[in-house]
């Protein structure tokens, strides 16, 4: 494994004093029937590595985006810090093969799960900063995140947003969401969601996750009625 970490440091631009804080990030909770407890897992690094990128992130934002105002920059920062972002990333690093997972885990494919991949570089953000200092950490996000941010000339609008805002312009009450139906194993599940609002008729749509579902039905409904200005 010795070799494995080292050729994941290099990836990851940070050569570990404390390996064994990259061990622990790279340790799924369905591990804890085989170790002594939850400390021994990486749930709390992933609780920090949130915190250390959500920080990283509005950091990088402010300075490129210099001249946009408070709203605009919470649209790009909610895109580039959700599950499907982190996942992302952890697929473009090559994450999943240094995953420690449980055997039941690792045979349900795991590996393959986007939100277990999102957690696990949760906890990878988590060692860079305690190992390496805040500067290491901001690096790391800065390389990674800032092709995402280019992505986008103008802030990302999700449909969502964009529903609930034409609701509220109407002076309807907030769309309504609800699972209709899951189906798939537990470490790929497919989520239908369906969602209404007041004189609409009701949409639908699936994802991988619930907030991918809510997105895709709240587009379903957004395209039934043409753009969200259409007020008949």
């Amino acid at each position: 494994m010795g070799d494995q970490l080292e050729r994941l440091e290099k990836t990851l631009g940070h050569r570990f004093t404390r390996r064994q804080l990259l061990r622990l990030a790279l340790t799924h909770s369905s591990t804890a029937h085989d170790q002594s407890g939850r400390s021994h897992t990486n749930e709390r690094l992933e609780f920090l590595g949130d915190r250390v990128l959500g920080l990283a992130v509005a950091d990088l934002l402010c300075e490129r985006f210099a001249d946009e105002d408070e709203g605009a920059l919470a649209k790009r920062f909610t895109a580039l810090v959700r599950r499907e972002a982190l996942a992302r990333i952890a697929v473009d690093i090559g994450l999943a093969p240094h995953i420690v997972l449980g055997q039941g885990e690792d045979e349900a494919g795991g590996r393959e799960n986007p939100n277990l991949l999102a957690d696990t570089c949760e906890a990878v953000i988590a060692a860079l900063f305690l190992d390496g200092g805040w500067e290491t950490a901001a690096d790391f996000v800065r390389a990674r995140w800032g092709p995402l941010m280019a992505e986008d000339a103008v802030p990302p609008v999700d449909a969502k947003t964009t529903l609930q805002e034409w609701a509220q312009g109407q002076g309807l009450a907030l769309p309504v969401y609800a699972v209709v139906e899951r189906q798939g194993p537990a470490h790929a599940p497919t989520f239908t969601i369906e969602v209404r609002v007041e004189g609409r008729p009701p949409a639908r749509a699936a994802g991988s996750s619930k907030r991918a579902a809510e997105q895709g039905a709240a587009k379903a409904m957004l395209d039934a009625f043409g753009k969200a200005g259409d007020d008949g």
